[in-house]
C-alpha cells in the first residue's frame, strides 16, 4: 500500500532531517509488509486574503495531491485520537482489504477548509495541544515507522 502525505508548508532544515530519517526506516521495515513507499508532496500557503479563502485553497491543492487514494486521513486537531497500536491496526486492515494507495493530508496554520472536511474519510487528531505543522508531519512520519514496527512484531514499539 502506498502512503502519501500531502502537506501545507515547508519544513526547516532540522524538522527536514527527522522527517526523512523515518521516511527511510519506514520504507525498509515496510517494504516486507506491504506498505510504502512514503510519498511527501509539500504545498506552499496560499495568500488568499481571509482566512476561510486560504483553507478552501489550500484544501483543494491537498485533495488534488492525493487524487487516487482510495483512502484518505486529515490530521485535525477535532479529529478522534486513537493509540499507536489501533493506527497500525488502521493501516493493516486498509492494507489487507486492498486499499492500494492511502493519503494523509496536513493543513496550513488557519487549518483544514470544508473540501478536505467533507472529503476525508477519517478525520485523526496527535493530540489535544496545538503544535507547529512541521513536529505534526514529523510525529506523523514516526507514527508510520512505528505502526510498521507493529506489525511486523518488531521491538521498537515497547507497550
Amino acid at each position: 500500500m502506498r502512503i502519501c502525505i500531502a502537506a501545507v508548508g515547508k519544513l526547516k532544515d532540522l524538522e527536514r532531517d527527522f522527517v526523512d530519517r523515518y521516511v527511510k526506516r519506514f520504507d525498509a521495515a515496510g517494504r516486507s509488509l506491504s506498505l510504502g513507499p512514503l510519498r511527501i508532496v509539500e504545498l506552499g500557503e496560499s495568500r488568499a486574503q481571509t482566512a476561510v479563502e486560504r483553507k478552501d485553497d489550500e484544501s483543494l491543492r491537498v485533495l488534488r495531491t492525493v487524487e487516487g487514494c482510495e483512502f484518505s486521513i486529515a490530521l485535525d486537531e477535532g479529529g478522534h485520537t486513537i493509540t499507536s497500536a489501533a493506527f497500525a491496526e488502521l493501516l493493516g486492515k486498509k492494507r489487507d482489504q486492498g486499499v492500494a494507495r492511502i493519503g494523509f493530508l496536513i493543513g496550513g496554520p488557519d487549518g483544514h477548509g470544508q473540501p478536505v472536511r467533507e472529503t476525508a474519510h477519517a478525520m485523526l487528531s496527535l493530540g489535544a495541544m496545538t503544535m507547529p505543522h512541521g513536529l505534526a508531519r514529523i510525529m506523523l512520519v514516526e507514527q508510520l515507522y512505528r505502526a510498521a514496527t507493529i506489525l511486523a512484531g518488531h521491538p521498537y514499539h515497547r507497550a
